[in-house]
């Protein structure tokens, strides 16, 4: 038999999507919903076995012991490690974690906070697009406990735990020089997401510290979709004779490991010829050879404490939004010249 979804229950009821599901998540007198539409949504959910489990501890306790992650793509390591230490920290409180992946696309996020708030879970953890202001205002009206990580609104107040990226890059730059380079160049993705845009800014902010040049072919900006097309074009302009980059700073992991198939196919030595420094770690950073030196961001510490944070205001409610910025650590190995 077709299941009935909180769509079908609105459309037959003439009722919103969000007052039913204020009522079946336990919140119809908090909320002021009048008795006979609270009788009028249970029954009609009862009749039609609308979610049985979860309506009876829904109209028993409020809650479900849900929490929703949306995280742009399951398969990049550095958020599937966010997604284990949330699950992992989530079940010791009592909470089972259902998550999955917006390609990046703001149609998809929007599709599944909207299914994730369907299936009434307590609150979301999600880690944006950047581009879906509306759903983020639309939380934060109704009140409905979530926190933004590594990705934010800065001109929305919203829970938050990210990465010190300009720091992150910065220590990148700095160990570069203190091997002695000085053409030191920088591959990152076009600008979009925020965090991009502050690895740029601690990129340039370092280099004019240390009063270095950056030319014209030093800062490469490629897409998301095709970078591993566009590395190639980027090391001929790098390694040209007028620009003769003798180190790297990549803005994330996997452009790293891009760059590092192309040096390979191109025989540049590494750290001999150029030196590198990663934004971001690869689980075979220290296997290659040489090993990888890298900026460590805390991915522990930064779904522990949006774990925290949400679990805090499920059992307090949210009197203050709080929002951490979390510093990053170098590992430092051979690829830097060490």
């Amino acid at each position: 038999m077709k299941k009935i979804t909180l769509q079908d229950m609105s459309k037959r009821l003439n009722i919103s999507k969000s007052t039913i599901s204020i009522v079946l998540n336990g919140h119809g007198d908090e909320k002021r919903v009048s008795k006979d539409t609270q009788e009028t949504i249970i029954k009609f959910a009862e009749e039609n076995n609308y979610r049985a489990n979860q309506l009876a501890r829904g109209l028993s306790r409020g809650k479900s012991d849900m929490i929703g992650l949306v995280i742009p793509n399951i398969s990049d390591s550095f958020y599937a490690r966010i997604a284990r230490r949330i699950e992992t920290k989530a079940r010791l409180s009592g909470y089972n974690v259902i998550f999955s992946s917006t390609g990046e696309s703001k149609e998809r996020e929007s599709e599944l906070i909207e299914s994730m708030l369907d299936r009434q879970v307590d609150g979301l953890i999600i880690a944006s697009t950047q581009q879906n202001e509306e759903d983020i205002l639309r939380l934060k009206k109704s009140n409905f406990p979530f926190v933004l990580i590594d990705r934010r609104y800065p001109d929305i107040e919203t829970n938050f735990v990210g990465v010190d990226n300009v720091g992150g890059v910065a220590m990148a730059v700095e160990q570069l020089v203190k091997m002695g380079r000085k053409r030191i160049g920088f591959i990152t993705l076009k600008p979009g997401l925020e965090a991009i845009h502050e690895r740029l800014v601690g990129y340039q902010q370092t280099m004019k510290k240390f009063e270095l040049e950056v030319k014209d072919g030093f800062v490469h900006e490629l897409n998301y979709e095709t970078f591993d097309e566009q590395m190639p074009a980027v090391f001929e302009i790098m390694l040209n004779s007028s620009n003769d980059i003798d180190g790297i700073v990549f803005a994330t992991h996997f452009l790293t490991a891009s760059g590092l198939r192309e040096m390979k196919r191109r025989k540049v030595l590494v750290p001999n010829e150029v030196a590198i420094v990663s934004f971001g770690q690869m689980s075979a950073f220290d296997l290659v050879d040489p090993p990888i030196t890298s900026i460590a961001q805390p991915v522990e510490d930064l779904g522990g404490r949006a774990v925290d944070i949400l679990l805090e205001n499920l059992k307090d409610g949210i009197t203050a939004y709080k929002q951490e910025m979390l510093d990053s650590s170098i590992e430092v190995r051979k690829s830097c010249g060490a």
